[in-house]
């Protein structure tokens, strides 16, 4: 029977993911609580579960005294003798119990013990495996879709995209496959609760890592991201390797690459720059697809000035801001979008706190020609 009871621990270990050592500590726990309902008693026991031969002992400590009255937590001072004669009055000695006399409540009392702890262990596995998962992408199956979130399944578990985590305009069906971003793994006393995300920066920046061969190995690195998920994302990046077009990388012949990303955002558009150290020229990129003509900046209010072309000022700003928005949460510089007429009549910017980070006519004129090619 003993070697039966390991076996079918063992396989439950298997089955489950639990380590046999969780499983002996839930039967050990199981034999304590069956042993003080069968004898309605809170003496202090013990119970040994041993990993090997699966021979199972319990042992209750008894108090020595005179006279015996509470047989389950007292022993008299001559049987305690017969143990070790060098027991005394108020010693503790502890004695081997019997578990044939556990009745059906008992054994009960013990099954549901062990059932709580496996689930206790199971769920503690789960979170430790997701836990891990913090930041990175999955793939999850939609279940249903309620009031408060999109229900999905990530394998081992279930998760949940909240409200503001969902895509505005996106569909959920039950079986749709997406991406998601793991945003928290916490404790519930249903279990672990993982929260996921299709707004977040993050997923824009796994997919691209994942996708891009040159990014996983290093050779091209993201340097920002700024998202206004379901509509655009702006992404920055720069090549450690000179013979490395870093944006090129990220496109992909004939677009594949980047393609099957938009894909996966259902149609997200895309802006993919190169990142620049030269603020001025970054902040210049940054506002593509739009030309710009000249960049001032203000590096104590961390402010830019851009000059645009007339025709270019609302390609700059974009549909209620969005670009220059974007832009700005890009590069982490606030930024004032002016065009030349605009300019021309207020004159070019004069104060001393405002002043061009290069204003060689070279720079102004390199920041021209990209635009237009």
């Amino acid at each position: 029977m003993n070697s039966e009871l390991m076996t079918a621990l063992r396989l439950i270990a298997k089955e489950r993911g639990i380590s046999i050592e969780t499983l002996a500590d839930a039967i050990e726990a199981a034999l304590v609580s069956a042993y003080r309902k069968n004898y309605s008693t809170n003496a202090k026991v013990r119970a040994s579960l041993d990993r090997e031969t699966g021979k199972i002992e319990i042992w209750a400590s008894k108090s020595v005294v005179e006279t015996v009255t509470d047989p389950l937590s007292e022993i008299s001072l001559a049987n305690a003798r017969k143990i070790n004669p060098a027991f005394q009055i108020d010693d503790i000695v502890e004695e081997e119990a019997s578990t044939k006399e556990f009745g059906r409540i008992a054994a009960q009392t013990a099954k549901q013990v062990v059932m709580q702890r496996i689930r206790e262990a199971e769920q503690g596995a789960i979170f430790e495996e997701y836990a891990e998962k913090e930041n990175e992408v999955l793939t999850a199956i939609v279940q249903r879709v309620e009031k408060n979130g999109v229900f999905v399944e990530l394998g081992k578990t279930d998760g949940v995209i909240p409200m503001n985590e969902v895509i505005a305009g996106e569909d959920y069906n039950p079986g749709d496959r997406v991406k998601v971003y793991v945003l928290k793994v916490q404790k519930d006393t249903k279990g672990p609760q993982i929260i996921v995300s299709r707004t977040h920066p993050g997923l824009v920046k796994r997919l691209f890592e994942l996708e891009i061969p040159e990014i996983q190995s290093g050779v091209v690195q993201i340097k920002s991201i700024a998202r206004e998920a379901g509509q655009r994302t702006k992404i920055a990046v720069m090549s450690t390797d000179p013979q490395v077009d870093a944006v090129g990388a990220c496109v992909g012949q004939r677009g594949v690459r980047v393609e099957r990303i938009v894909s996966e955002l259902h149609n997200e558009k895309m802006d993919i720059i190169e990142w620049d150290p030269d603020i001025a020229i970054y902040i210049a990129k940054a506002l593509g697809p739009a030309k710009v003509v000249m960049v001032f900046i203000n590096e104590n209010e961390k402010a830019a000035r851009v000059i645009v072309p007339d025709s270019q000022l609302s390609l700059a700003i974009g549909k209620e801001g969005q670009n220059a928005r974007l832009a700005a949460k890009l590069t982490g510089w606030k930024i004032d979008i002016k065009s030349q007429s605009q300019v021309e009549a207020d004159s070019l910017p004069g104060d001393e706190d405002v002043e061009a980070e290069n204003d060689d006519d070279d720079l102004f004129a390199d920041l021209a020609g990209e635009d237009e090619e």
